[in-house]
């Protein structure tokens, strides 16, 4: 399959995927339907690494690698961004998440000790003033007690764990654990992780058979969380990580969209600055000569 069609697929389901969250939460509760979603893709891609013959049995110390990714990535991440839900517009979620390349270069200089350049620092300058200017109008409603500042504190804590999670795959990778395998694993512990929570706050399993729970389900477990990401792997072995990475630059303008068009968001000249800001601020990072492995992985 061509890059160009890779890359488009890859953008526009990752794109969509945070619209698709909205249909999530109701009947079900979140913490069940996060449980569901990874379980089921982790068995998927399971079964793909069997058909494939890829490996799948690893030491002691791997598995605790892949719980540790798994709780982090695909469960503590998932569940923080849907408790912002409802706080904010999925389209601005998308756009906190997109720190998660700051993020992860922070994290690498700290864990890891890799070096930090000027263009980190410059990238997160305007990372964090995008940010502000998007939520400039919401300062002057605290009072109120308005939520959305309860929002972006939920999501910028998701994603700092999502960032964490991909440490874990740094290490992964030194220790030449396959990518497909790993993530297969990891599903599965956060799916499980989600699961005794759940029993924990929502001991009553119920789930939604109407056709919108349903469908979003299939595409955030399918698509979402199978095809797009292998489509991102794909794109990581073919050009590399950091071009790679652009998906996660582009995707929250595809979810900002679907949420002027479906959630009412409404568009101020802040608002505006602010994302190309935070737009601006990814891209500086993205172009410095060395980055972080798989930099840009996993969206919700």
């Amino acid at each position: 399959m061509p890059i160009p069609l890779i890359y488009f697929i890859t953008v526009v389901i990752w794109g969509c995927s945070w619209y698709a969250m909205y249909f999530q939460v109701g009947v079900v509760p979140v913490e069940q339907s996060i449980a569901y979603r990874f379980l089921l893709a982790g068995a998927l891609l399971l079964v793909f690494c069997l058909a494939t013959k890829r490996r799948l049995k690893f030491p002691a110390r791997d598995h605790l690698a892949f719980a540790a990714q798994g709780v982090l990535l695909f469960a503590t991440n998932y569940l923080l961004f849907y408790y912002a839900l409802p706080f904010l517009p999925t389209g601005i979620l998308a756009v906190c998440f997109s720190t998660i390349l700051v993020m992860n270069i922070f994290n690498g200089m700290i864990l890891f000790g890799h070096r930090s350049e000027r263009a980190v620092g410059i990238g997160a300058v305007f990372g964090l003033a995008g940010i502000g200017l998007l939520f400039l109008p919401e300062f002057d409603r605290i009072e109120a007690g308005h939520g959305a500042l309860i929002g972006l504190g939920l999501s910028l804590a998701a994603t700092y764990a999502a960032s964490l999670g991909n440490m874990v795959s740094v290490r992964h990778k030194a220790s030449s654990v396959p990518v497909f395998s790993s993530t297969a694993w990891g599903m599965i512990y956060g799916g499980l992780g989600t699961l005794v929570y759940a029993l924990l706050v929502a001991p009553d399993f119920t789930f939604d058979p109407r056709a919108p729970y349903v469908l979003s389900m299939l595409y955030l477990s399918l698509l979402a969380s199978v095809v797009a990401f292998t489509g991102y792997l794909t794109l990581v072995q073919r050009i590399g990580a950091d071009r790679a990475a652009y998906a996660t630059v582009l995707f929250p303008v595809i979810a900002l969209a679907l949420s002027t068009v479906f959630e009412g968001y409404h568009w101020t000249w802040p608002a505006v600055v602010g994302v190309l800001l935070v737009i601006v601020g990814n891209i500086i990072v993205l172009r410095r000569p060395r980055s972080l492995p798989a930099a840009g992985l996993a969206r919700p």
